[in-house]
């Protein structure tokens, strides 16, 4: 009885939004007609604001979710769901970042080659889409994986034509992840920059890739900047604290500021190939032994950021270092041209990013298991790397089992690549399939170029920077 009486709370909770919003266009007996009114006439939507842009209605709403989508009669939270409406008859592409969602209207590649919507979706537990209290144990990729499924089973309904899932990063691995565990929602998948760490303690393929990106001359800059740091410990740790003090940052979760500073540090070399490109070494200083103190903290400080590993820094990230280390796993890598006696903690494990008070235990067949499905049962997604971006060496595959799927790299990109940096033959094939995984017309698929012209407000966002080693 006690179990009846939970789940008929639960259900009573996740359609009372419905109730609501519904009732005038029942009374009324007739369906609403606005894109607003029949977006909140869906069982568990609320809206949070609309904001207005030329050519498109943007809203941001709230989805009441399940906790755990195994027993949903456990308690329900409100997920942040944002959608860039541009007419229901148009293909819709469901963008995640793997992160928080920006309340500001923009648009994923995928949505400008197409001409489509866009419903972006928060990750589960990124503030404020997280349960009070937060069972962290409901933090995984097959339970992400199911709020999609859910939100797009219910705008299914309203955006009836062809669905293509995206997302960069940690966004590229979260599009598939979803793929993987609910193959029949989507008609295509566009992964930019997804990270594929399969086996966790294996990280040799991020040592071969540092000895090769770029240019011998920019690595040894790179490389002696780093190693200067760790020299001038003391000096620059000085500052560091000095620093710390007047921001108001502390150490609790890290334990030190000097494993902060070291982990900063350590981030160096990494942060600049994730989001600088070749040309950008001439920022680097030429001759770390002889720049002075001050030099070597800016250019450490604006690549990897010495706020990154403080508690106030860690916080907003406390979800995806969860995950890390519970499932996706983590690199780890290696410094031959650093004096061991330079490096105390090395690449610390994600355990040292999460409070200690959330337990974590790590699940080494999750990757495992998307990764052999992704080679022999990806059907119609696409994989785009940058040449010079780290996350790359470790990357999605796909084998003989796999149908219209193609990995791609971009030369010369970084973190930031995307079909419009592809050399010409692999763009143009990337964009036709886009194309017609959306179900346009064969027309427009024959012309392979985007449906949408070029919008400096909505297609002109700079590559977001997380200032530490982040996918």
């Amino acid at each position: 009885m006690r179990k009846v009486l939970r789940w008929l709370l639960a259900f009573t909770v996740l359609i009372g939004t419905w109730s609501a919003a519904a009732g005038a266009a029942t009374a009324a007996g007739s369906e609403p007609t606005d894109i607003k009114d029949r977006l909140l006439s869906i069982p568990g939507i609320s809206l949070v604001q609309e904001k207005p842009y030329p050519g498109y209605r943007y809203f941001v709403l709230n989805y009441t979710q399940p906790v755990d989508h195994r027993h949903p009669d456990r308690g329900t939270f409100q997920q942040r769901i944002t959608v860039l409406h541009k007419d229901t008859s148009r293909p819709t592409v469901f963008y995640t970042s793997g992160y928080n969602v920006s309340t500001n209207p923009s648009r994923s590649e995928p949505t400008r080659i197409t001409d489509g919507n866009q419903v972006s979706l928060e990750y589960r537990y990124f503030t404020p889409s997280r349960p009070e209290p937060a069972d962290w144990s409901k933090l995984d990729i097959w339970q992400a994986a199911s709020d999609q499924h859910r939100v797009y089973r219910a705008l299914k309904g309203i955006y009836s034509a062809n669905w293509l899932a995206t997302g960069g990063s940690k966004g590229g691995m979260t599009a598939t992840y979803y793929e993987r565990f609910y193959p029949r929602d989507m008609d295509g998948v566009v992964a930019y920059v997804a990270p594929n760490d399969v086996v966790n303690k294996e990280d040799s393929a991020y040592d071969r890739f540092f000895t090769r990106v770029g240019t011998k001359e920019c690595r040894d800059r790179l490389n002696a900047v780093q190693r200067e740091a760790l020299v001038r410990r003391a000096a620059l740790e000085k500052k560091y604290t000095a620093y710390a003090a007047e921001k108001g940052y502390t150490f609790e979760t890290v334990g030190s500021l000097d494993k902060a500073y070291e982990a900063v540090v350590l981030d160096y070399v990494w942060g600049f190939w994730q989001y600088s490109l070749l040309k950008d070494c001439d920022s680097i200083p030429a001759d770390a032994a002889t720049a002075t103190d001050d030099a070597i903290w800016t250019s450490v400080d604006t690549i990897s950021g010495f706020s990154a590993y403080t508690d106030q820094g860690l916080a907003q990230y406390t979800p995806y270092y969860y995950q890390a280390g519970t499932q996706l796993g983590a690199p780890t890598i290696h410094f031959p041209y650093i004096e061991k006696g330079l490096v105390r903690y090395g690449y610390q494990p994600p355990r040292n990013y999460v409070p200690r008070s959330v337990p974590m235990r790590f699940q080494p067949g999750a990757m495992r298991d998307v990764d052999g499905w992704v080679r022999h049962h990806a059907t119609h997604m696409l994989f785009v790397y940058g040449q010079d971006d780290p996350w790359g060496a470790e990357r999605f595959r796909v084998g003989a089992g796999a149908r219209d799927s193609y990995v791609f790299t971009a030369p010369g990109m970084n973190h930031g690549a995307n079909v419009a940096g592809l050399v010409p033959d692999q763009k143009e094939l990337a964009t036709a399939r886009i194309l017609t995984w959306a179900g346009v017309s064969p027309a427009a698929v024959a012309q392979a170029r985007p449906l949408a012209a070029y919008d400096s407000r909505l297609d002109g966002r700079d590559l977001e920077r997380e200032p530490t080693l982040r996918p």
